[in-house]
This record gives structure tokens, C-alpha cells and sequence, in this order.
């Protein structure tokens, strides 16, 4: 059995376990999603616009719009680096994200 298959299996155990009260299986995530101020919060933090912000994370300048006025919400790789620049105190992340987009 390949090792997709034998993690899907061993998946469902866990989920069958924990409907049937065991807890000490089960593995939580947490989700944060970001509110609409703090997103254009951390774009200020580095003198961004929504159309330079959407470049560097590659998505369309209506996405930025659309997450600062609370219509979507970034999920997936946006969202993880939302997080990157939200925790880079020394302002960092953006040179490298930058570097990267020209090389």
C-alpha cells in the first residue's frame, strides 16, 4: 500500500476514535483569518499599495481590494505570507519576495 494510502487509512481511524470519544488522537488547527484593517495595516507597514501589494503576492489588485474592504478573505500560500510580513519586524520578507519576483 502506498503511503497516501496507509495515511488516509490511518486518518480515518483517528476520525472513527474521536467520534467515539477518544481525544487523545485527535490533532485541532488553527485557522486566523485576517480583518479587513489589519491587512491594509500590515500594506502601511511597508509604505505598500494595493496594486505594489498584489504584486508581491501575486494576486490581482481587485484581491487587495477585495480583502481590505472584508468581501473575501486570503486563504492558502497569500494568507501564510500575510502572516510572514505581519510578524517581520525588521522588514525583510518584502526584499526578499521582491529579489525573488526579479531573478
Amino acid at each position: 500500500m502506498s503511503k497516501l494510502g496507509q495515511r488516509l487509512i490511518e486518518s480515518l481511524e483517528q476520525a472513527v476514535a474521536y467520534k467515539n470519544g477518544d481525544k487523545t488522537k485527535a490533532r485541532s488547527v488553527y485557522v486566523y483569518y485576517f480583518k479587513p484593517e489589519e491587512i491594509a495595516n500590515i500594506r502601511k507597514k511597508y509604505n505598500l499599495t494595493q496594486k505594489s501589494l498584489s504584486e508581491v503576492l501575486d494576486v490581482s489588485t481587485r484581491t487587495v481590494e477585495a480583502w481590505e474592504t472584508g468581501v473575501n478573505i486570503p486563504s492558502g500560500p497569500a494568507s501564510k505570507l500575510l502572516h510572514l510580513l505581519d510578524a517581520d519586524n525588521e522588514n525583510k520578507i518584502i526584499e526578499m519576495l521582491s529579489e525573488a519576483k526579479q531573478g
